[in-house]
């Protein structure tokens, strides 16, 4: 808390966070957990199942992009502004065997106005990079939830 009470923007960030997932079926689905959150940065994690293999016997590229993407949506509504992507666009690096522990992490790059750039990078348990993934978000209108940033003016 700050000293007049209020909530700090990491304790909105936590917050939006927090709630973000316990709505988040997809991610909850294929075992993406949230580490940390900050305002403008976001770090989840995914082990590789066995169902996630394609027909190379390693890990879709499909699921790599969407732990990316999460810590992505993450990262970028964590201000309580909701806010969506608009773009969106990945570069493999190396295969990622069954089992393997990944990690995103997310970090705003820009931001301004209604848009924003995201950088995400994804790595092993080795901090091996297995992909870049680059997002520019748009805001919308609303909140995450309504009336938590006023409590930050209090």
């Amino acid at each position: 808390m700050s000293g007049n009470d209020g909530l700090s923007a990491e304790d909105i960030a936590r917050t939006v966070g927090e709630t973000m997932y316990r709505k988040d079926t997809a991610a909850q689905h294929i075992g993406i957990t949230l580490k940390e959150i900050a305002p403008g940065r976001a770090v989840m994690t995914m082990r590789v199942s066995e169902y996630m293999l394609n027909g190379h016997h390693i890990c879709h590229g499909g699921y790599i992009f969407t732990l990316a993407d999460t810590a992505f949506a993450y990262a970028c509504n964590s201000y309580n502004q909701n806010t969506v992507a608009q773009a969106a666009q990945i570069n493999f690096i190396q295969p990622t065997p069954l089992n393997t522990l990944l990690t995103a992490t997310a970090t705003e790059i820009a931001r301004t106005g209604r848009t924003g750039l995201y950088d995400i990078t994804v790595h092993d348990e080795n901090r091996e990079t297995v992909a870049f993934f680059r997002g520019n978000s748009h805001t919308i209108k609303g909140q995450m939830i309504p009336g938590l940033n006023e409590r930050e003016k209090e």
